[in-house]
């Protein structure tokens, strides 16, 4: 068994957050290969050492200096060093590194510091081998990175040190320069070293219990979910769910390694496993929807015209959209008539332009617009084969007062998608969550 295991920002954003890390990584042998993030905020008025570092380049930029901002960013590192008995010098490191910015350094191997000092004392405290990203991490210069040196590294590294500490966020371009990703981009490397050693599972740590069934910020206490598919996970994602970014999980897909969700705070908790599909257990034959999730601002444009069936409007107003760079949504489509969703933002300006447009090239009986439309989605993989879901689901809104106003399923059928009223938006989860909460196919609250 090997498990890789990646720590977010909150994980190692102090002495005791390590100690956490340590007692995680010793409890299972499998965890021999561990990713990390810089060191996040320790409290809501506390910084992220990756926002300090930014602030740096800022200040560079525009001539000021920047030492206080150091000063504060080796403070945390030298606490963290100290407390933790550990001796790795990192006060010459860091004074070489202020030597070299009114240089030429890019801001990407600036903000790349974060994750290497955080590295550097988490080997040490582990007593695992500190590998450079710099070294393993390989981009090409179309800025993708190149899988195959990736792959080929990372295993070379893990093979002959036995167990790894390697930085998230970045790695090296053929030039020799450092190039970050994007945020969120431990993830990414966490997901890389994964596939590239062919892990078994992939564990990425952080300070939630897995992914939640709704956004806790409108339905209290929302339930963890146990297990979900990539299918299912990224509906979620499309339709708004707070959930890992597509680019960090591709890699592990395609290995088929299963992903799991977990809490650094509270390790006893199973989290959530993400998988390519999944095997039911007893009693849960009933819970066929996984999640809730839901987008603001959209707009409904539909367009209605007698005989529609003998023309092509619906392909010439696609046209129209794309033309203007607006993607669709969703499409409804009737005998007299068609509606496409897009977001209210993506048509911004050009929406009486398109509309024009439209009217212009397919001559249409009626155009009317509807604005301020929220998407709730009800997501889950078992939704297919069982009957009255919809009907129970229209009748729960209903029963509430929510209206409405556009209806879709997607091909897979594994979601259900209503469009409401902006001011309905919340409502309209509270209600889909609390009438299908039995339902779920996650923990019990």
């Amino acid at each position: 068994m090997l498990k890789v295991a990646k720590f977010g920002g909150s994980s190692v954003a102090g002495a005791e957050q390590f100690k956490k890390v340590k007692a995680i990584v010793e409890a299972d042998d499998a965890r021999r290969l561990v990713v990390v993030s810089a060191a996040g905020k320790r409290s809501s008025d506390d910084h992220k050492l990756t926002d300090l570092l930014y602030l740096c380049h800022a200040h560079l930029t525009y001539g000021v200096s920047c030492g206080d901002i150091l000063h504060t960013i080796e403070q945390r590192f030298i606490e963290i060093r100290d407390e933790l008995g550990l001796t790795y010098p990192i006060e010459e490191d860091l004074k070489a590194l202020e030597g070299r910015l009114s240089k030429d350094m890019s801001v990407d191997e600036l903000v790349s510091r974060g994750e290497y000092f955080t590295s550097r004392l988490m080997a040490e405290y582990l007593g695992f081998a500190f590998v450079d990203a710099a070294d393993c991490i390989f981009f090409g210069f179309d800025g993708q990175v190149d899988r195959e040196r990736t792959d080929a590294a990372i295993a070379a590294a893990l093979e002959q040190h036995g167990r790894v500490v390697l930085p998230g966020f970045y790695g090296r371009l053929p030039t020799g320069r450092i190039k970050v990703m994007t945020r969120g981009g431990s993830d990414i490397t966490g997901a890389l070293a994964a596939a590239a050693v062919n892990a078994d599972v992939y564990e990425n740590w952080t300070d939630v219990s897995g992914i939640l069934m709704a956004d806790p910020r409108i339905v209290e206490n929302p339930s963890p979910i146990a297990s979900i598919t990539y299918s299912e996970l990224r509906e979620l994602a499309f339709m708004g769910a707070s959930v890992l970014h597509e680019e960090s999980v591709l890699p592990v897909k395609e290995r088929g390694i299963a992903l799991n969700i977990r809490n650094t705070n509270r390790p006893d908790d199973p989290g959530t496993m993400i998988v390519e599909s999944v095997e039911e257990e007893a009693g849960d034959q009933e819970r066929f929807i996984t999640g809730i999730a839901g987008r603001r601002n959209f707009t409904i444009l539909t367009v209605s015209k007698r005989n529609m069936n003998q023309s092509v409007p619906l392909r010439q107003s696609l046209e129209i959209l794309d033309r203007y760079k607006v993607p669709v949504e969703h499409i409804t489509l009737g005998l007299d008539s068609f509606a496409l969703v897009a977001s209210t933002a993506a048509l911004g300006d050009s929406l009486f332009d398109v509309i024009a447009d439209i009217r212009k090239a397919c001559r249409p009986d009626d155009v009317q617009i509807q604005d301020g439309i929220a998407l709730v989605a009800a997501v889950g993989r078992k939704m297919p084969f069982r009957p009255g879901v919809s009907g129970r689901l229209f009748q729960a809104l209903g029963n509430h007062g929510v209206n409405i106003r556009t209806i879709a399923q997607g091909a897979d059928e594994i979601s259900i998608i209503v469009g409401v009223e902006n001011e309905q938006f919340e409502t309209a989860i509270r209600v889909m969550y609390d009438g299908f909460a039995d339902k779920m196919g996650g923990l019990t609250a």
